[in-house]
C-alpha cells in the first residue's frame, strides 16, 4: 500500500504570502484586543464622575482601580493553560463574552464594594483575552511577517484605550457614567458573534490533537488557496504534544531558566510602562514645564509606542532573536535616563519622550510576539499567559513605586534615573535568553 503523503504544516504556512485570510484573522484578534483595551481603561474614564456622584474620595477609588488589574493578572494565569487544553478560539470567545457581560453588570453597581467585586471579575475575562489573541495571530501568520503582525494586532489594545477616552467623554456628558459600561459590555458581546462565525481555531493545535484532518484542510485552503492538498494527506509539525501539568511544562526540557528570564522581562517592562503612564505628566510638570505642555508631551509617549510597534516588528522579523528586544530595552533605559537630564527644554523632552515610547511600549509589544515564538504550540497560551500575568504584578508595582519615589523628596532627575533601571534589567535578561539560544517552536 502506498503511504499517505506527509505535509509539513508550518512550512506550508510560512511559504505563503500575506493574504485576505491572514488579514481576517489579524483583524478579528485586533478587534478583541481593542475591546479589551476599552474595558480595561473604562474605570479610569469614569473615576472622576463616579467620585463626585457617590461623594467618595479619590483615594477610595484606588481599590477599584487595582481590582481590575488583579483580575487581569489572575485571568492571564488561569485562562492561558485552559486555552492550551480546550482551544484558543473557545477560550477567546468565552473571555470576550465574560468581560462583556460583567461590564454590563458593572453599570448596575450601587456601592464601592459591589464595583470593586465586579471590576475584579471583569478583569478575569480581560486577562484571558490577550494571551489567546497573541497565540492565534502568531500561529496563522507567515514567518517573515509574524512579529510585525503580532505587534500590529496588539496595538489594538492602545487604540481601544485611546478611542475609549473620546467615547467615554461623550457618553458621560450625554448619558452618565453607567453608559460607558453599557457600551463597553454590549460591544464585546456583539463582537463574540462575529468571532464565532469568522475566527478559526488554532490550526497547529488541531494537528497536535489529531483526528481533525478535515478541519485542518478547510483552514489550510483559506491560508494557501493555490496549494495542492491531497485527499489522503497526513499533516505534521516538527514538535511533540506536551502532556501532563501544563504549567510544569514551562520548566521542563531545559525551559526553566528561559521561562524565569522571560518573566523578569515582562515584570520589568510593565513596571516601567505603568510607572511612566501614571507619573510622566506629573514629573514633567515638576521639572518646570506647564501642566498643559506636560500633558501634550506625554501624548508623544503613546504615539511613539504605536510607531515603535511597526518599526520594531520589522526588525524582529529580520533578526529572529532576542538581541533586537535587548536593544529596544537598552534604548528605553537610555531615553528615560536622559529625560531626567533635559530639564524644561521642550524640544528635547518631546523627542526623548517619543523615543521612550518607541522603545518601552514597542519593547513590551515585542515581548509578546517573541514569547509566542518561544514556546511550542501545546503550551503557547500557557507560556504567554503566565508571562503576562507575572508582568501584571509589575503593572501594579510600577505606580506604587512612583508614588514612593515622588514622596521621598528625590530630585526629578533622580526619579528618572531610578526609572531607567527596570528596562536595563529587562535588556540584560533578553541578552541571557538569546545566549541560551533556545527557541521551542518551528519558526
Amino acid at each position: 500500500m502506498k503511504p499517505a503523503p506527509v505535509l509539513d504544516l508550518q512550512q506550508a504556512i510560512d511559504g505563503q504570502a500575506f493574504n485576505n485570510y491572514h488579514l481576517r484573522v489579524l483583524s478579528l484578534c485586533a478587534l478583541s484586543v481593542l475591546m479589551d483595551g476599552f474595558d480595561a481603561q473604562a474605570m479610569g474614564f469614569v473615576a472622576p464622575t463616579l467620585s463626585a456622584e457617590w461623594n467618595i474620595s479619590r483615594g477610595a477609588l484606588g481599590p477599584i482601580l487595582t481590582a481590575g488589574l488583579v483580575g487581569m493578572l489572575c485571568g492571564a494565569l488561569f485562562f492561558g493553560p485552559l486555552a492550551d487544553r480546550f482551544g484558543r478560539r473557545t477560550i477567546l470567545l468565552f473571555c470576550t463574552v465574560w468581560f462583556g457581560v460583567f461590564s454590563l453588570l458593572t453599570a448596575r453597581a450601587t456601592s464601592v464594594r459591589s464595583m470593586e467585586i465586579l471590576r475584579l471579575v471583569t478583569g478575569f475575562g480581560l486577562g484571558g483575552t490577550l494571551p489567546n489573541a497573541i497565540a492565534l495571530t502568531s500561529e496563522y501568520m507567515p514567518r517573515r511577517v509574524r512579529s510585525t503582525c503580532v505587534m500590529l494586532m496588539f496595538t489594538g489594545f492602545s487604540i481601544g484605550a485611546a478611542i475609549g477616552g473620546f467615547v467615554a467623554s461623550i457618553l458621560i456628558k450625554t448619558f452618565g457614567w453607567r453608559a460607558v459600561f453599557v457600551v463597553g459590555g454590549a460591544a464585546p458581546c456583539l463582537l463574540a458573534a462575529l468571532l464565532l462565525v469568522g475566527l478559526p481555531e488554532s490550526i497547529r493545535s488541531l494537528v497536535l490533537r489529531g483526528g481533525r484532518t478535515a478541519q485542518v484542510k478547510a483552514y489550510l485552503r483559506k491560508i494557501a488557496p493555490d496549494l495542492h492538498v491531497p485527499e489522503d494527506v497526513c499533516f505534521d509539525i516538527p514538535e511533540r504534544r506536551e502532556r501532563g501539568f501544563l504549567l510544569g511544562q514551562l520548566f521542563r526540557d531545559g525551559r526553566a531558566v528561559t521561562t524565569l528570564l522571560l518573566w523578569i522581562i515582562f515584570f520589568m517592562s510593565l513596571l516601567d510602562l505603568y510607572f511612566l503612564n501614571s507619573w510622566l505628566p506629573t514629573v514633567l510638570h515638576d521639572s518646570g514645564l506647564q501642566l498643559e505642555t506636560a500633558l501634550r508631551i506625554t501624548v508623544m509617549f503613546q504615539v511613539g509606542g504605536a510607531i515603535g510597534a511597526f518599526l520594531l516588528g520589522r526588525i524582529f522579523d529580520r533578526m529572529k532573536s532576542f538581541i533586537g528586544l535587548a536593544a529596544a530595552y537598552a534604548g528605553a533605559a537610555a531615553c528615560v535616563f536622559f529625560i531626567g537630564m533635559a530639564g524644561s527644554s521642550l524640544i528635547v523632552q518631546t523627542g526623548l519622550v517619543f523615543a521612550t515610547g518607541v522603545c518601552v511600549v514597542g519593547g513590551q509589544i515585542g515581548s509578546n510576539a517573541m514569547a509566542a515564538e518561544l514556546y511550542p504550540t501545546s503550551i503557547r497560551s500557557t507560556g504567554v499567559g503566565w508571562s503576562l500575568g507575572i508582568g501584571r504584578i509589575g503593572s501594579i508595582v510600577g505606580p506604587m513605586l512612583g508614588a514612593v519615589l515622588l514622596s521621598s523628596r528625590l530630585e526629578v532627575r533622580q526619579v528618572f534615573w531610578a526609572a531607567a533601571a527596570p528596562p536595563c534589567i529587562a535588556a540584560i535578561a533578553a541578552i541571557l535568553v538569546n545566549r541560551r539560544a533556545i527557541i521551542f517552536t518551528s519558526l
